[in-house]
């Protein structure tokens, strides 16, 4: 199953969501978060990247976490 969701969020609510990430990070542990519903677990051996993306005068970075459910 496809899924694509974007959500947006306010400054406080993000810094809040990255500081729980960050934390999960350092410490070695799994994330947790729910988007439009759906609880997702990121595994703490998920893949990380940094992307920049650019379409004319629109600029994107996303902040990734990749891993595949077995």
């Amino acid at each position: 199953m496809k899924r694509d969701i974007e959500k947006n969020y306010t400054k406080k609510q993000f810094v809040e969501k990255l500081r729980r990430l960050v934390d999960s990070i350092e410490n070695d542990r799994r994330f947790s978060i729910q988007i439009a519903g759906k609880k997702i677990v990121v595994p703490k051996n998920a893949v990380i990247n940094i992307e920049h993306e650019k379409e004319g005068k629109t600029e994107e970075v996303e902040f990734q976490l990749k891993w595949i459910n077995e």
